[in-house]
């Protein structure tokens, strides 16, 4: 009996304070629904953690490995160097702009009264040494340019869609006056119908 009275003792020492002998606590259960938000949410804080860590150059590929034989000083160059410079190969650095002169045309109208547009556009060109043929041929992208602005209503400028349709219009214009050169976009600095 003494025996018992020990292991019961024993017992009572490991059971949790206020548990009754035989009486099982109940075990809080996590739902389906909850476990699957919670997943969720620390995968997502992974996610937006690991991806910070990347964006700001902790990991993934280091830039030393993109500059190749210049080691760390090209690619600081790279990074901070002259915008509209130019690399090895005649390529900019950064991206190099053409400012066009202001054109102010007589869009077709209805009316007895005039309707007048000031285009004024920057073009982005792909080299530096691109900006002496633009500047050669800057009188015939201007003659194209009004001729088919001449054509317009000013309802067909008016709107993004508008805007776009006259963005890629004038574009192909500038590309087939300057080719074998490449204009890469063109860029409306102001657009005003009067």
């Amino acid at each position: 009996m003494a025996e018992k009275k020990s292991e019961a003792g024993k017992g009572d020492e490991e059971a949790p304070e206020g548990a009754a002998e035989g009486v099982d606590l109940p075990k809080k259960k996590i739902s389906g629904k909850k476990l699957v938000i919670i997943i969720a949410a620390l995968l997502l804080l992974l996610g937006g953690v690991g991806g910070g860590l990347y964006y700001k150059g902790i990991i993934g590929p280091k830039k030393t490995e993109a500059a190749g034989e210049h080691g760390e000083e090209a690619a600081a160059e790279g990074e901070h160097g002259a915008e509209g410079g130019e690399g090895e190969n005649g390529e900019a650095k950064g991206p190099v702009y053409y400012e066009m002169p202001a054109i102010l045309v007589n869009l077709t109208s209805t009316g007895r009264r005039p309707v007048y547009a000031k285009v004024r556009v920057n073009l982005v060109l792909a080299k530096e040494t691109d900006r002496e043929v633009v500047t050669a041929n800057q009188p015939r992208i201007v003659d194209n340019f009004q001729t088919y602005l001449r054509e317009l209503t000013p309802e067909e400028i008016q709107g993004s869609a508008g805007l776009v349709r006259l963005r890629e219009e004038l574009l192909l214009r500038v590309n087939s006056t300057v080719s074998p050169v490449v204009v890469k976009d063109l860029l409306f600095q102001e657009i005003l119908p009067q």
